[in-house]
């Protein structure tokens, strides 16, 4: 094998005498290599071609192979990791050679091969290790594109001479489309590895529920409304076919949700709660539940909100299950027509609940506990559907029982229920009993108060009624004798206009005490 040093060839003949010489050492009749494979650079078809002493591909032998032992090729690889003929080529100003290449039959002196070593390091050094954007080139070179000419097609036979020429015109564009080339290259792979992330992420969940490839679009679809691995797990577990749907079907039903007011972030608690929904067609399904709530006359604006609370709904048929509701609160409850969109809108759940005797059987119980009419009674459930499902024991009774044990009168019973029927929704030990205490101890009022203004039973303790009343009081502003419970009821600003002060100066104070409240718990704990 011939061995030659650099330096005993002029820096501006390298490439042609390079050429000169591998072809003396090579066969005339090489066998013809396979077409060139062509790019796209601005809209032409361009072929790559490898500038240097080897522009003609017929050079190489096609059985030659790299160190590793791959086979080596004249042209451009499509695989950034194939052992290429030219893979450990190193780009340096004076267009030297890697120390490394075994080019053609052609070894490079040692001295040669030391000194590209130590240029290498240098640059290294400053530069730090740069990827290569090229196909097939040293992923250590920082500009292997000095060594690369894309241009349109032109017959690899030419001579060398042609070639250097074109390497020394070609030199400065080389280095600006080495960045659009990184960047093309950059985006290629960020999108190949999106997909691959994707795909990784739920491999590990697949193979936990069991899970076909087919439904990882799916999952990734979802996601987009926060649903999580642990979320698929509990669809699983709920309703396992929910799962296996095209992604397509979900986004048409999803979609449709969205159109009728259903939020973006209301998605999520809907598919956990009834992952069926993903299944229920939009012509056959869901357009029918949506027209019988409207038909009801709730307002489009709160169809949403009722699809929300209640996304079983579209598990109940509208004709033989929804409608004999409605006409049941009509007809056997006594809820009056005009007022049947305010029920369904207070509490959506009643139309999937279970008609039975209990309904009729709690009515009369409060009929006979408080010795009221029916009417009476229905006005109740018209502001508060909910009792319809309560407990007799422990949801209506003990709460009719409190207000007995603080002395009120059954009339006045009757009055506060009708007024504010929301009683029995509050908790006796963290809301009733603590409002009673502040109202006899602290505001110096008598009980009989309440029938006067129930409301005050619905006002928070810690937000509204105590901040007001020690507000007032650090002001001196407060009232001699029983404290007024319609300050309770106004706005702020209504409240602070009534007593001559400022907004801020009331929320400051009550920003204060409310801290200072808390940190008294804090310390209990």
């Amino acid at each position: 094998m011939a061995v030659f040093s650099l330096s005993t060839l002029p820096s501006h003949s390298l490439a042609s005498s390079l050429l000169k010489f591998v072809a003396s050492l090579q066969p005339s009749a090489a066998a013809e290599p396979p077409s060139i494979p062509r790019r796209r650079i601005n809209g032409r078809n361009c072929r790559t071609r490898v500038a240097s002493s080897h522009s003609n591909p017929k050079i190489l032998k096609s059985n030659r192979r790299s160190r590793y032992g791959q086979p080596l090729s004249p042209y451009d690889s499509d695989d950034e990791d194939a052992g290429g003929g030219f893979s450990d080529l190193v780009d340096d100003a004076e267009d030297d050679w890697s120390s490394e290449v075994d080019f053609g039959g052609v070894r490079i002196s040692k001295a040669d091969r030391q000194r590209l070593k130590l240029k290498s390091a240098a640059k290294k050094g400053q530069g730090g290790t740069t990827k290569a954007t090229g196909k097939s080139w040293d992923m250590q070179s920082s500009k292997p594109a000095h060594y690369l000419e894309t241009k349109p097609s032109i017959s690899p036979s030419k001579n060398g001479r042609h070639t250097l020429d074109k390497i020394e015109r070609n030199s400065s564009y080389s280095a600006s489309s080495k960045s659009s080339s990184f960047g093309s290259s950059t985006a290629k792979s960020k999108d190949k590895e999106e997909g691959s992330s994707s795909k990784d992420r739920f491999i590990q969940l697949s193979e936990e529920l069991d899970l076909d490839e087919r439904a990882f679009p799916l999952l990734d679809y979802l996601s987009t409304f926060g649903l999580k691995e642990s979320h698929f797990v509990q669809m699983y577990e709920r309703h396992m076919p929910s799962l296996q749907i095209n992604v397509e079907s979900a986004e048409e039903r999803l979609e449709y949700l969205l159109s009728v007011g259903v939020k973006h972030r209301d998605i999520r608690k809907i598919i956990l709660r009834q992952p069926q929904i993903l299944e229920y067609t939009v012509e056959n399904n869901l357009k029918s539940h949506v027209s019988f709530l409207s038909g009801l006359g709730i307002p489009d604006s709160r169809i949403g909100q009722i699809i929300t609370a209640t996304p079983s709904l579209f598990s109940y048929s509208v004709e033989n299950s929804l409608k004999p509701t409605v006409k049941y609160l009509l007809d056997e409850i006594g809820i009056q027509e005009k007022d049947l969109s305010k029920v369904v809108q207070l509490s959506p759940q009643i139309l999937v609940q279970r008609i039975d005797n209990s309904w009729n059987t709690r009515l009369s119980f409060l009929m006979k506990e408080l010795d009221a009419p029916r009417q009476s009674i229905v006005k109740m459930v018209t502001k508060h559907p909910q009792i319809l499902h309560y407990s007799i024991e422990a949801g209506l009774l003990s709460r009719i029982n409190f207000l007995r044990s603080i002395g009120m009168q059954k009339s006045d019973i009757l009055k506060v229920l009708t007024s504010l029927t929301q009683v029995f929704s509050l908790s006796l030990e963290g809301n009733l009993k603590p409002k009673y205490m502040y109202l006899i101890n602290e505001l110096g009022n008598e009980v009989h108060s309440l029938s006067k203004y129930p409301m005050y039973l619905s006002l928070s303790l810690d937000q509204r009624i105590r901040p007001r009343h020690r507000f007032l009081v650090s002001l001196k502003k407060a009232p001699k004798g029983p404290f007024p419970l319609s300050s309770f009821v106004p706005t702020d600003e209504s409240f602070c206009q009534q007593w001559g002060t400022s907004v801020d100066k009331y929320l400051d104070f009550r920003q204060r005490l409310l801290l200072k409240d808390f940190a008294k718990k804090y310390e209990k704990l």
